[in-house]
């Protein structure tokens, strides 16, 4: 098993509503073994959700790598969430990794993907549990679990399907192939590819436009979205109602209303 590493998982910046977290194990190409580093990710997410200043997550990942996936290394010494017996194993997965997709799912704020390097295994599948990924003309992607003898054990089997059809998330789950970013736009699973240099101040200025908009408008259409995915068109638009009910009683409504009349720009509060 990899030495600890006391440093942060996450390294956290702050740009008015915009919150950036990269992913900071660039000696493992931001791999994800440890409970504590998962905990960290859920962790932010719960402090996000409480705090409606907060409009935009960017996640990306320091050095190379976005996120290299589990820790080969430590599945191979039985380390990390790989330790124990078949049933502790379980309970690893569930008590850690699998949070993450529920805690991203539950987040309401829009969440953008910086893809600067290789996505592999759970880093494509963390790529996936963003709203929207951005990529480098750098980053690879492979759904690789095959290729090491496991399965997708984060979700991976649920969100990738959603993201670019069953079609091409069987082609890459079952030959665990790596494509290239050219591929991954059009394929559809990023949205664009910028040159690297350019891809984290990309990123953030998307964020930053998004971020112009008013908290609680961007939180209800997130949610709505995510439920649009599952749920029969009836009950969406009943949840949709109920949503707008709350949208028009907001003061950001009213000034984002008045605003559009006056010609001017809005000044939104949250409220």
């Amino acid at each position: 098993m990899s030495p600890p590493n006391p440093a942060p998982f996450l390294l956290i910046e702050r740009d008015g509503a915009v919150l950036t977290a990269r992913l900071n194990r660039p000696e493992t190409r931001n791999a994800l073994t440890d409970p504590a580093h998962m905990n960290e990710v859920v962790d932010l997410c719960r402090q996000i959700r409480s705090d409606h200043s907060i409009k935009v997550l960017v996640l990306t990942g320091e050095g190379s790598a976005f996120c290299a996936g589990g820790n080969v290394k430590d599945m191979q010494q039985r380390g990390g969430i790989f330790a124990g017996t078949p049933y502790q194993v379980r309970d690893s997965y569930r008590d850690s990794i699998q949070r993450i997709p529920l805690a991203l799912y539950e987040l309401d704020v829009p969440v953008i993907a910086a893809v600067n390097g290789p996505a592999i295994g759970a880093g494509l599948d963390l790529a996936c549990m963003c709203d929207i990924r951005i990529a480098s003309d750098k980053a690879l992607f492979a759904e690789s679990f095959v290729k090491v003898g496991i399965v997708p054990g984060d979700g991976g089997a649920w969100l990738l399907p959603r993201v670019i059809g069953m079609p091409k998330a069987s082609l890459l789950a079952f030959t665990g192939d790596t494509i290239d970013a050219a591929k991954a736009l059009a394929w559809g699973l990023v949205a664009e590819v910028v040159p690297a240099d350019q891809l984290l101040a990309h990123a953030q200025t998307l964020a930053q436009r998004i971020a112009l908009n008013p908290s609680h408008a961007l939180r209800l259409t997130k949610r709505l979205l995510r439920e649009g995915q599952h749920v029969r068109l009836d009950t969406l638009l009943e949840l949709s109602a109920a949503y707008q009910a709350l949208a028009h009683h907001t003061e950001d409504h009213l000034e984002a209303v008045n605003a559009f009349l006056d010609k001017r720009p809005a000044q939104f509060t949250g409220r």
